[in-house]
C-alpha cells in the first residue's frame, strides 16, 4: 500500500491595512504578513506596527468567535490564539475582522485583508509598507482622551490643559509615523 504524501498548504503573503477605528484623521498601517502567522504572532506584529507598547489584553473578532489568550478553566474565555493561522480565517481578498486593544480604553483596529499575494523569495515577512499618523499613547482615555489630548495640544499654555499633556513627551507629534521604524520593530518578530 502507498503511503499518501501529506499536501502543504500554499504560503501565501497578505497585504493588510489596520486602521484605528472612530479616530479622525485615521491612524492606519498597511502591511506584509505570511498566512502562517497564527493569531498570536499577529497580535505582535500588530502591536509593534501601530505603536503600541503590549502591555494591555488584546481580542480579536472574526465572524462572531472570539480568540485571544485562553484559560482553560473559564468556558467564557476566548479560544486559543496561539492554535489558529491567518489562513484558516482568511479565504479571500477584501475579508475583515476586528483586533481590540485594551479592554479599558478599547482601541478598536479594522483589519481588511486587501490582497492576497505570491510569497517572493528573499523577502522578509512580515514588513511595515505604509502608514499615516502616529499611535496614541497608552493610558489616554481610548478615543474619547484622544480627541481631549487633541484639543489640549492646540492650546498647551491652557492651565487645564496639563494633566492630560502629561501622557505625552514634549516632541510627540500625532502626525509623525516613520515605516523604517516600525519595520526595525517587526525584525523581533
Amino acid at each position: 500500500m502507498a503511503q499518501r504524501k501529506k499536501i502543504l498548504p500554499i504560503k501565501q503573503v497578505y497585504q493588510v491595512k489596520i486602521t484605528l477605528k472612530t479616530i479622525r484623521p485615521p491612524i492606519w498601517r498597511r502591511i506584509l504578513v505570511t498566512s502562517d502567522t497564527t493569531l498570536s504572532q499577529f497580535h505582535t506584529i500588530i502591536q509593534h506596527a501601530m505603536g503600541w507598547q503590549n502591555g494591555r489584553e488584546h481580542l480579536f473578532e472574526i465572524e462572531k468567535m472570539q480568540f485571544g489568550q485562553n484559560d482553560p478553566y473559564d468556558p467564557t474565555s476566548p479560544k486559543d490564539e496561539t492554535k489558529v493561522r491567518l489562513s484558516k480565517i482568511v479565504t479571500k481578498e477584501s475579508t475583515k475582522f476586528k483586533y481590540i486593544y485594551d479592554y479599558d480604553d478599547y482601541w478598536e483596529h479594522e483589519i481588511l485583508v486587501e490582497r492576497i499575494l505570491p510569497l517572493e523569495q528573499g523577502e522578509t515577512y512580515p514588513q511595515c509598507i505604509k502608514g499615516k499618523r502616529a499611535c496614541p499613547p497608552e493610558e489616554v482615555g481610548g478615543p474619547p482622551g484622544y480627541l481631549d489630548l487633541m484639543e489640549a495640544l492646540e492650546s498647551p499654555e491652557d492651565t487645564e490643559n496639563g494633566e492630560i499633556l502629561d501622557f505625552v513627551e514634549d516632541d510627540w507629534d500625532p502626525e509623525y509615523f516613520d515605516v523604517s521604524e516600525a519595520n526595525e520593530l517587526l525584525t523581533a518578530v
